[in-house]
């Protein structure tokens, strides 16, 4: 063998065994971090003792100690913050640590570290009040109330506090039963009986009434209490019909008008209007905006106030959608949904003037009201034509923020919401420039969800190129065309669906670049007649976006309108049909702002946005988002009920 021959192969022993060393250490990291997650300290220690001086060092840190945390001392937990100072995995362990000393009672070393922690966590707040409230300092009373009303079950430092608020008399029946109303408005009825637990033995319930109330309200009400007098089974009964409402409002409301009505007091009465009026306009039921009337003076919280406008919108009630985003509180009023709605409010009331000013207060902001405020004004919005563009000197010193390098790495690893939370982390004090040389070094590397979500954070300075990338798009563009459908709103979906994560799943089993659920993925495969179809190559790119782009056209076919099958494609065709309006047709913004599920009608608003971006990128074209949204047609009585689609 030749000189050069002998050198080739010692190059290719050293490449492969270096190879095999960076497989190996990655097993280990894996190993261990799957023995942290487990709890097992001897697998971990085996594991870790393989990764000298890893980049992610920090983190095998982070699990050593955390798996031993409760017996950790407090010098142990002060050398790792100090040693890993200016960290997440820093953070991460004091907010570990202060749950731990609130959970024992230990105020002074929770309140030596809790001024370094600067996340909004409720637990840890409940605990700094739990704290002041050891140091008689009564004014925590009337801040804490503020979790009392929250929607879910309490974290274990809330709970100890509700049970102090409640044993100092803070907490009175009235205020217990109001959280428990709360809580059976969205479904916690497990929660609802935590909360009930803490009413005086005189004043509590009959369980056997308030199971029926909660699991068969119609039952209930065929089998009413004779007398509702006395203040329990006078709740109970407001309960059964807050549960019945949420499946028959009409049904609830025919109660109201008869015999439960005339045996509320008042307020009671008012508070069960709000509630079936809410539901009503949920499910675009034209009674809606009566039975808002019949609640009177009832106080509407913000999300309840919304619903109300949407009906209102639905019925071209112009008035009532000024007057009732009037009552909402000065933060909801300044949501870029609410001015624009409010902005035509006054158009349609002859007041242009004031109108143009609250369309100016959110025109230009690349988002779904802010395109629709600007084509206001009479202006169609265009990416700018002068993007920042990072130097590669910027997108080096990116690559070398440890930060970022330990959430690509913890990502390439699969370690993925890890990963993500560090990136987070590490790029929350970063300028314009900063943040777009990472999101540049995240596009390089592939992880474009980082890329996109990086570059959407900037102010002044911008890359649309990063915002709205085009990975792919030799087989979005073959499929889009094959499919006759238009690529801009293809690619605009999937930027939704997955940000373009080749191998994303979410929790309820959508898997791949177009996020394809497997029931669907089966129907389109054999429709078409894919051969070989597997589940297992479901996150395949070109399988995935050939079930996608098919089922995308199927729905689009159906339903004959691009919001409506963007509707159909994440919440399902019956659904995407079903909320149209019998009678008339409607604005595509209407019908988008008043879909019922709050994921889908976020979902529609974001890729109608996005399609407005890709087209003016890809094609050079500019198509205002009025256009794309165009208008909804009435619902048919004979179209069909259930879905024929998956």
């Amino acid at each position: 063998m030749s000189f050069g021959g002998l050198r080739n192969l010692a190059i290719a022993v050293a490449l492969g065994a270096a190879s095999a060393a960076a497989a190996s250490e990655d097993d280990a990291l894996v190993g261990a971090y799957d023995a942290y997650r487990a709890g097992d300290a001897i697998r971990f220690a085996r594991h870790a003792g393989d990764l000298e001086a890893h980049p992610l060092s920090p983190w095998l840190d982070y699990w050593r100690l955390a798996m031993r945390l409760e017996d950790a001392a407090p010098a142990d937990v002060s050398e790792f913050l100090a040693r890993h100072r200016n960290t997440y995995v820093a953070e991460l362990l004091r907010g570990d640590w202060l749950r731990l000393t609130g959970k024992r009672g230990d105020w002074q070393e929770f309140n030596r570290e809790v001024r370094a922690y600067p996340r909004d966590d409720l637990e840890i707040r409940c605990y700094g009040w739990s704290s002041r409230l050891e140091r008689d300092d009564d004014s925590a009373f009337a801040e804490a109330r503020e979790m009392w009303l929250l929607p879910s079950e309490l974290p274990e430092g809330c709970a100890r506090l509700a049970d102090t608020m409640v044993t100092r008399e803070r907490l009175g029946v009235t205020e217990i039963w109001k959280r428990v109303r709360v809580l059976f408005e969205h479904g916690q009825i497990t929660a609802a009986k935590t909360a009930l637990g803490y009413l005086p033995r005189g004043e509590a319930p009959d369980e056997r009434l308030l199971a029926e109330a909660a699991r068969q309200p119609k039952r209930f009400f065929a089998r009413l209490p004779r007398t509702l007098e006395r203040r329990p089974a006078r709740e109970v009964a407001v309960l059964a019909a807050v549960r019945y409402a949420r499946n028959d409002p009409k049904a609830t409301a025919a109660l109201l008008e008869g015999a439960l009505g005339e045996r509320l007091p008042r307020a009671d009465l008012e508070y069960l209007w709000a509630r079936v009026a809410h539901e009503g306009a949920r499910e675009h039921l034209p009674e809606a905006l009566d039975w808002y009337a019949h609640a009177g003076d009832a106080e509407l919280p913000d999300h309840a106030l919304a619903w109300k406008v949407r009906a209102a919108l639905r019925a071209g009630q112009w008035s009532t959608v000024r007057d009732t985003i009037d009552r909402m509180s000065a933060a909801a009023r300044q949501e870029a949904t609410w001015t624009y709605w409010y902005g035509r409010a006054l158009a349609a009331l002859g007041e242009p003037d004031g109108s143009r000013a609250y369309f100016l207060r959110i025109a230009g902001q690349p988002d779904f009201y802010g395109l629709l405020a600007t084509e206001e004004l009479g202006y169609v919005v265009t990416p700018p034509e002068t993007m920042h563009e990072p130097s590669d000197e910027e997108v080096e010193a990116a690559r070398r923020d440890p930060g970022l390098a330990r959430a690509l790495e913890l990502i390439r690893l699969g370690i993925r919401t890890e990963g993500v939370r560090e990136w987070l982390f590490s790029i929350r004090s970063l300028d314009d420039t900063r943040l777009l040389a990472a999101a540049e070094l995240a596009r390089r590397a592939g992880v474009y969800d980082r890329a996109i979500s990086t570059a959407d954070r900037t102010e002044r300075l911008h890359n649309f190129a990063l915002r709205y990338p085009v990975p792919f798009r030799d087989v979005f563009g073959e499929y889009a065309r094959t499919q006759g459908l238009d690529e801009a709103w293809v690619m605009g979906l999937v930027r939704q669906e997955s940000r373009f994560i080749a191998e994303a799943r979410s929790s309820q089993g959508a898997a791949g670049l177009m996020q394809v659920m497997p029931r669907t993925a089966r129907f389109v495969a054999a429709k078409i007649g894919l051969r070989n179809y597997r589940p297992a190559s479901v996150t395949d790119i070109e399988t995935n976006v050939t079930l996608g782009t098919g089922y995308l056209k199927m729905v689009l076919d159906q339903l004959g309108h691009p919001v409506l099958a963007s509707a159909a494609y994440n919440a399902g065709p019956a659904r995407a049909r079903r909320w149209r309006d019998p009678e008339r047709a409607l604005e595509g913004a209407i019908y988008a702002e008043t879909i019922p599920f709050g994921e889908t009608r976020d979902y529609v608003k974001k890729v109608t946005a996005n399609a407005v971006f890709y087209a003016a990128m890809l094609e050079k074209k500019l198509t205002p988002i009025k256009a794309r949204l165009g208008t909804i047609a009435p619902r048919s009585a004979a179209e069909p009920v259930e879905d024929e689609l998956p």
